[in-house]
């Protein structure tokens, strides 16, 4: 482990995609801007050029160059994330350490495959929002491009801010600076919510998500300096240290519970879901789509970091309450998603609420993490990196089938809308292609093989049968630890979802298009690509997903 302290050449270079992400945000403040304005040296009637302001020069006034810079600023950060994890040779990984000696940021598999999460979600969003935002037309006086270009480098100066605060949050080491990337992505996340506030469902979302937001970081906060007060450090290993000593504490319960509100928000797991299906259908389809991928990814690691890095290692009693609590929320969350799914007309909030379900699995493959601490399994790490592994699996290919999903009613809203199952009826007469990559899109959200969504549920219910069972064999039903009976409401709930997920396929073959949209879908050619690159994902890692299984594995490893 390579350990530097202040900023250093070494720290530039593990840094390297955070800094790609800096320099492309200070690019889309900048470049847009350039043009042959002057200042006047006070005194004198001498102009000198200082190239922002005045008349922008041609090359920087197209409107789509935010979105451009945006595009390759998120490719050339995931090309690096990707890069270290192909190359990675250790598993202990590099810090990044303050001048006093204390840890800010770890760069290992674990973080980087979390990054490689929010990339790809930001990168396959920023390229569908290509064609998604109003651009206008070239006019002789300007103006309108630029409105439209000013606009266009808000939207992608909030894109890639959250992009960094959920880098921040792959690397801390410190609960507080944990809480600054959270905060810094939540906040631009809020705004991207309620970015088309021309709409009424835009701004009613927006409004809705950072109310119930700024609560839920509220209570978290004040959990944090509970934390600190109580352990007098908000570093994860000096935290780990004091859990075990007196992780039962009422002290250390209560703040610990705060801590997890926030989160709980973040994966929009119940209670605490209420504002995800009103800002998923007020804000644009890829916006919506980040939200159920990356923010959620976003609020799962944080989650992590807390209940496996804090509270498992010592195995104190305090440990043994979240367990059956978290047992108690994941089957809850789950099964309350899928049922409300099943009555939404609105393909948007459906999504919602299937994003619901999907945050009660991977609460369900926590609590299982949970129990191996207690020898329910034979070899209790191997089983913690199956489970880790799968978990890190399910949240990486979730970003291919649910956000391409989001990007086909994408397509739909520049036709006029998708407030209404309706909307998909006909699709797959008036767009085949799209049709077809929708529907893998949802039989794999509902686990149907060999699409990607079904191993990685799969792979999530043996590593919970695994530890329940100690053997991962069903044979001992009658001896198994009740976390057995999460992979088998896992099952169930499945089950119930293939209904609407089925539903969309049934509206879009054999229902007639709606009057009025009975021809092709308006054009967007960076939106499709985004589509096509979702649909190859999505059906590529069910298939062949035996490397990137490897990686997770590796990245499991790194945890501990």
């Amino acid at each position: 482990m390579a350990a530097v302290g202040g900023v250093s050449t070494g720290d530039l270079k593990l840094l390297a995609p955070e800094l790609t992400v800096f320099v492309g945000l200070l690019l889309i403040m900048i470049v847009p801007n350039l043009g042959n304005g002057t200042f006047r040296i006070p005194g004198t009637s001498i102009r000198l050029p200082w190239f922002l302001g005045g008349t922008r020069y041609k090359f920087v006034s197209s409107p789509r160059l935010p979105g451009l810079l945006a595009v390759l600023t998120m490719a050339v950060a995931l090309f690096q994330v990707v890069a270290y994890l192909i190359n990675s040779n250790g598993l202990d990984g590099d810090v990044v350490s303050s001048n006093s000696g204390i840890e800010i940021f770890k760069i290992n598999m674990f973080s980087r495959i979390f990054e490689a999460i929010f990339f790809a979600a930001l990168l396959l969003a920023a390229i569908a929002s290509l064609d998604r935002l109003p651009i206008g037309p070239h006019k002789s006086d300007d103006i309108d491009v630029l409105f439209n270009n000013r606009r266009q480098a808000d939207f992608y100066i909030l894109m890639l801010t959250s992009a960094l605060g959920m880098s921040v949050v792959a690397l801390a080491q410190d609960m507080f600076v944990l809480f600054v990337g959270l905060e810094l992505a939540s906040f631009s996340t809020y705004v991207l919510v309620a970015f088309h506030k021309e709409t009424r469902a835009g701004s009613e979302g927006g409004a809705k998500y950072f109310i119930v937001g700024s609560v839920a970081s509220a209570v978290g906060l004040y959990g944090l300096s509970m934390l600190y007060l109580w352990a007098g450090s908000l570093q994860f290993e000096v935290l780990a240290v004091k859990w075990a000593e007196d992780g039962g504490s009422a002290l250390s319960m209560m703040a610990l519970g705060f801590v997890l509100v926030g989160f709980a928000f973040k994966i929009s797991a119940v209670p605490f879901h209420f504002a995800a299906p009103d800002a998923y259908s007020g804000a644009n389809s890829p916006v919506a789509g980040v939200l159920a991928t990356a923010s959620k990814a976003m609020g799962m690691l944080g989650l992590m970091r807390v209940l496996l890095i804090v509270t498992i290692p010592e195995a104190s009693g305090g440990s043994a309450i979240w367990i059956g609590l978290l047992g108690v929320l994941a089957a809850i969350t789950m099964t309350w998603g899928n049922i409300a799914a099943l009555g939404s007309e609105n393909p948007k909030r459906m999504l919602a609420y299937s994003s619901v379900a999907h945050a009660g699995y991977m609460l369900a493959a926590l609590t299982a993490i949970g129990a191996w601490n207690w020898g329910l399994a034979e070899d209790a790490e191997g089983a913690m990196d199956v489970i880790v592994a799968a978990l890190l699996f399910h949240m990486f290919v979730l970003v291919f089938f649910k956000l391409g999903a989001f990007l086909v009613l994408g397509v739909l809203e520049m036709e006029g809308g998708a407030s209404r199952l309706s909307s998909l009826a006909g699709l797959g007469k008036r767009e085949p292609l799209l049709a077809v990559g929708m529907f893998l899109f949802m039989i794999s959200l509902a686990g149907v093989p060999p699409m990607a969504g079904f191993l990685s549920k799969l792979l999530v219910i043996m590593g919970i049968v695994e530890v329940a069972t100690g053997t991962g064999s069903l044979s001992s039903i009658g001896d198994a630890h009740w976390v057995w009976w999460l992979a088998l409401l896992m099952v169930l709930n499945s089950a119930i979802s293939m209904f609407y997920y089925l539903r969309i396929g049934v509206v879009m073959y054999f229902h007639e298009p709606e009057e009025g949209r009975e021809g092709p879908l308006a054009s967007g050619k960076s939106i499709r690509v985004a589509i096509a690159l979702c649909a190859i994902g999505t059906v590529a890692f069910g298939l062949v997903g035996g490397e990137l299984v490897e990686i997770c594995r590796d990245a499991a490893q790194s945890l501990r």
